[in-house]
């Protein structure tokens, strides 16, 4: 049973009424006989014993009952309900959601900018998005289907403008938090989960921020902060846009800008279908208009299905200029063979006013 089935197994097992959400045990990739059986996809091969019909459960903790408002603090645990694997809550963004699936009340619509191609300004709704770390035990087997970012850093002084980077760093919708408690005082594998984090059993979760996490997102905050996600669907394909800017480079006594967006494709409907070219448009306020037209996208053409619905991705744009937009389309293959044009929606590249700084990203 496969990553699709997953998410929609795991929301039923945590409706569970009363005490049972919180007496219930949680496997991975495989929930006790006692909730919900069900397995991953083939490629999870590292759960399942020598004799294939004996499946071996790794016990995490016990779920814990999704927040339907509110937030989830730093040192939450959780389970990705679309990709599957198990992470940590560094800290929250309020994000302004864009979905061009609803349209705006006609008073607030605005014109199109100069350049633009059907890109519509919409009312915007307030949307909490986590910065998370990934469990690295998981991150072999979610390389399919979701990229674990490793997101390059300058640190130093600005005499010092050495390399470093941070892999498993992602960033989760709150819809897509499944949440779950363990009493282990490692339950992340990953290099900085005892740097950023510190056991306290009397607190819940009992993994608090420690002062290098705190001062790390304080230092950082410029180049992680998520503000905007763009969202828009066309026949049963749901694209999902994050930009992120990233500072400057100087090149031939120049400034460049850059930016990081991610992008996840979703297949609401139950057929197969295949991501064949990109085509974007990238508008820069100095008046440019590029266009960029490719196979795939990150060297690779995902095929969504009912069992497979998702892939993400990022991949980065520069301009010489502090702002402009980005809009395009993705094409499809049917599994009849018919193509079709699924729209990307229109996003802005804004700098926010952010000073050149020792700490941008590289690439």
């Amino acid at each position: 049973m496969a990553a699709g089935v997953l998410r929609r197994s795991l929301v039923s097992a945590v409706k569970l009424s009363g005490e049972g959400v919180r007496g219930t045990c949680v496997g991975f990739p495989l929930l006790c006989s006692a909730c919900v059986s069900l397995s991953l996809p083939h490629t999870h091969t590292r759960f399942v014993s020598s004799r294939p019909e004996k499946k071996v459960l790794e016990p995490v903790g016990v779920f814990e009952v999704p927040k339907q408002q509110g937030r989830y603090e730093s040192g939450q645990l959780f389970l990705h309900s679309v990709f599957g694997y198990r992470g940590i809550v560094l800290f929250p963004w309020h994000a302004r959601l864009y979905n061009r699936d609803i349209s705006p009340p006609a008073a607030e619509s605005k014109p199109e900018p100069s350049g633009a191609h059907n890109f519509k300004e919409l009312s915007t709704k307030t949307h909490t998005h986590y910065q998370v770390l990934i469990d690295a035990r998981d991150c072999p087997h979610i390389s399919q289907r979701s990229q674990t970012e490793a997101v390059t850093f300058l640190t130093g002084h600005d005499d010092n403008r050495e390399l470093y980077t941070v892999p498993g760093l992602d960033h989760v919708s709150h819809e897509d938090i499944l949440p779950y408690n363990s009493t282990a005082e490692v339950p992340i594998r990953h290099e900085l989960f005892q740097r950023f984090f510190q056991f306290s059993a009397s607190n819940a979760p009992p993994y608090i921020p420690s002062d290098i996490l705190r001062s790390w997102q304080e230092k950082h905050h410029p180049w992680l902060e998520l503000s905007d996600v763009h969202r828009e669907t066309t026949d049963n394909i749901r694209v999902t846009v994050i930009p992120f800017y990233m500072g400057t480079r100087e090149v031939q006594d120049s400034q460049v800008y850059w930016w990081r967006y991610s992008i996840r494709l979703e297949n609401t409907g139950d057929e197969v279908v295949q991501l064949r070219e990109r085509h974007w448009r990238i508008f820069s306020l100095s008046g440019t208009l590029e266009t960029v037209k490719g196979r795939g996208v990150v060297g690779r053409e995902p095929v969504l299905s009912k069992e497979q619905p998702a892939f993400q991705y990022s991949s980065h744009v520069s301009l010489q200029a502090p702002s402009g937009h980005m809009w395009g389309t993705f094409t499809f293959q049917r599994a009849g063979g018919a193509m079709f044009e699924v729209a990307i929606p229109s996003f802005s590249l804004d700098s926010h006013g952010h000073r050149d700084s020792p700490y941008s990203f590289l690439f």
